[in-house]
């Protein structure tokens, strides 16, 4: 598939793989993490953003340019219908204070690859290159495949920021031409996955340990959250698991941030994670020695 939807580009990025690297982030998630911090991500299609900070209260341009009629303004703010929304784009175009956005644009391969081929240099010069993120970029499998293969005959190096939620023969079909997976793992019991990020990790642990199997170079993620995943009996069951697979050296740590509320809010739903509390720097040092005891190479951050 030589089309796609991503929701952003970011440049210079140093916590996405070796090196600085672009990294390109498509829409589409299958979980639903309480701690999403790219809830613009999680849904395949594009999305309208509404910043009410910016929106004043007796502008009424959106309202009479909507050719959906999406738009309402019910006790004085703007509410945006997402039934009717098909996100045309006539309200970002007519908002002189700049208060809508689209979230999700549709790009060919070759636009992707034009955008970062400007980045070349930084890549030769740092030992970089791209990542594809998300939301999940395993969503758009046939879109990743193409901008995959195109950067393996530039001679790009590729990463995979991945959840690993996806069928294994995905999986497959796109891991020839990458160099790193960044495979995230959450929390090891299943009840409490489903509970937190809406699917089972069964599927998640089965295509780590094939994709260890099939050779690919692969460095774990563990997106840290203050009593949730967090405590020994997790850190010590996933490692136990991990040290079963063998070839997994090296794992990072990501503690939990608020960085998603705003966005929350932009697209008009409930943060769903108010009281999720980011761990202690004590309490990230004790699961890298866990971590580290089993003989991880361990790195708090990206």
């Amino acid at each position: 598939m030589n089309k796609g939807i991503i929701f952003d580009i970011k440049r210079y990025a140093i916590h996405d793989g070796p090196g600085i690297r672009t990294t390109v982030f498509l829409k589409g998630c299958p979980l639903r993490c309480l701690w999403c911090h790219n809830p613009e991500g999680q849904e395949i299609h594009k999305e309208i953003l509404l910043r009410r900070d910016r929106c004043p209260i007796e502008c009424f341009i959106c309202l009479d340019v909507c050719p959906q009629k999406a738009l309402r303004k019910p006790n004085g703010e703007i509410q945006v219908d997402n039934s009717r929304c098909d996100c045309c784009g006539k309200c970002v175009e007519a908002c002189v204070y700049e208060a809508f956005e689209i979230a999700g644009r549709e790009v060919t391969v070759e636009e992707v690859l034009e955008e970062i081929e400007r980045d070349r240099i930084f890549f030769e010069e740092s030992g970089g290159g791209v990542t594809f993120s998300g939301g999940e970029p395993l969503m758009q499998p046939g879109f990743l495949d193409g901008l995959l293969k195109e950067c393996k005959k530039r001679k790009i190096h590729t990463v995979v920021d991945t959840s690993g939620c996806a069928s294994f023969k995905t999986i497959e079909r796109i891991a020839k031409n990458v160099d790193l997976f960044l495979y995230d793992i959450k929390i090891m019991n299943d009840r409490k996955h489903k509970h937190y990020t809406n699917v089972s990790n069964k599927k998640i642990l089965w295509n780590l340990k094939k994709l260890v199997e099939i050779g690919k170079h692969v460095v774990i993620r563990i997106p840290l959250v203050q009593g949730i995943n967090d405590d020994i009996k997790n850190i010590e069951q996933l490692a136990r698991f991990l040290k079963k697979l063998k070839k997994i050296k090296q794992i990072s740590l990501l503690p939990y941030h608020k960085g998603g509320c705003a966005k929350y809010k932009r697209l008009q739903r409930e943060y769903p994670s108010e009281d999720l509390m980011t761990s202690t720097n004590e309490q990230m040092k004790n699961v890298k020695a866990i971590l580290t005891k089993y003989g991880f190479f361990v790195k708090i951050g990206g």
